[in-house]
């Protein structure tokens, strides 16, 4: 295991003017006087061994269609190294374009149009609107208190499918807005549910690099009962590859023969620079990982201590995994919706709560994977535009 500290903390090593010539998303939606806090991209270099392997990838013109790759064989050993998981087997894998992507490919096999797929919200807002499209029924079973309602999941379940339809339970793990880790014992749960009604688990485990101190990921197809399970793996969030997109899908040894009907095309997604950008991430990127979570981890501390101090009405848990804080912002009685005031009198901008389904209204997300001296800057933000929204 790599010593954390070892390489300097990627999220101090850009200044508020060098970010704001990167023409991504986050940096052009809003105007250049707007902290933009919302989407989920860090503010960080590319870890070395990926940039290198892209720079190297360029000098050789080797741009063309991706070819044989080691990426499932580094992901397996990541996996192990990191989660004490053994089971990923390369055999039962596909590259995929990215994780929501891979994800409806395998709702896609084991549901047909109109089925019903379960999401535990308040959770990424793609969950629905990727589902809608594929054409499936979005059932909502709203986490409690930030962890799984795992009896009303087994309602959920027993009641799922009308005349003995199949379903599925779209999982993410950790949660997105959350920050949850679901442990062993919920996950093992899960597991035993979904099996013993028949629905399939398909998980989104994005986040799984990214379990700060004090928690554990266990992936969900390491758990018994979990055979008939995928899940969806990337470097994507840990390492800030959105631009450089590539995913696995990985299939349990049940799931296998589904995977086999996976259409040819599916796997033509993932660009040949992705692939070498989250094969050296899984191999050689374990060191800057290991700087960036202790960079996080200080942050999350900093941010728990700012809105103590600033911002006291805002409910806010610390995240166990992630970098993302959800903040209930309804104690606070602004006159509109707390992004829209946050954007428009703070100018900060953080993503509006209600997207994310039931228990997102009077919420927002902030990302807080940036320097000390923005996130400082961002919070003082928030409490002078709650100052002026609320009547003296």
């Amino acid at each position: 295991m790599s010593v954390a500290g070892a390489v300097p903390n990627p999220l101090e090593q850009r200044s508020l003017a060098n970010l704001r010539r990167r023409t991504s998303a986050k940096w052009t939606t809003y105007d250049a006087d707007v902290l933009p806090l919302w989407v989920a991209e860090m503010d960080v270099d590319l870890a070395d061994p990926v940039r290198e392997a892209l720079e190297r990838a360029l000098r050789d013109g080797d741009t063309g269609y991706p070819g044989r790759t080691t990426c499932a064989e580094t992901l397996a050993a990541f996996a192990e190294q990191r989660y004490g998981w053994s089971g990923l087997d390369p055999a039962r894998t596909t590259l995929v374009a990215d994780v929501m992507t891979g994800a409806m490919e395998a709702v896609k096999l084991v549901t047909d149009p109109g089925d019903v797929v379960v999401v535990n919200s308040p959770v990424y807002p793609p969950f629905f609107g990727f589902l809608e499209a594929a054409g499936r029924t979005v059932l909502e079973v709203p986490l409690v208190d930030g962890r799984l309602d795992l009896p009303g999941l087994e309602h959920s379940f027993a009641e799922r499918r009308p005349e003995g339809r199949p379903a599925a339970f779209f999982l993410c793990s950790p949660h997105n807005p959350t920050g949850t880790v679901h442990t062993a014992d919920e996950l093992t749960e899960v597991a035993r549910l979904a099996e013993r009604h028949g629905v399939r688990v398909v998980v989104d485990e994005i986040h799984a690099p990214l379990v700060l101190d004090g928690a554990r990921f266990t992936p969900y197809l390491s758990l018994p009962g979990s055979g008939s399970a995928f899940s969806l793996m990337s470097a994507s969030k840990a390492w800030n590859l959105a631009g450089i997109k590539a995913a696995v899908l990985v299939a349990g040894p049940e799931a296998a023969d589904d995977l086999v009907r996976l259409p040819w095309v599916v796997s033509h997604g993932p660009t040949h620079l992705g692939v070498i950008a989250h094969t050296a991430a899984f191999a050689e990127g374990g060191p800057w990982l290991d700087s960036l979570l202790a960079g996080l981890a200080d942050n999350r501390a900093c941010l728990t201590g700012l809105l103590g101090t600033h911002l006291p009405d805002v409910g806010f848990t610390p995240p166990a995994a992630t970098y993302l804080a959800w903040l209930d912002c309804r104690a606070l009685g602004l006159a509109a919706e707390p992004a829209q005031v946050f954007r428009e009198r703070g100018r900060v901008a953080v993503n509006e709560g209600e997207p994310f389904g039931t228990g997102g209204a009077g919420h927002v997300r902030l990302n807080f994977a940036t320097s000390r001296a923005i996130l400082t800057e961002a919070v003082e933000r928030l409490r002078v535009a709650v100052a002026q929204d609320t009547p003296a």
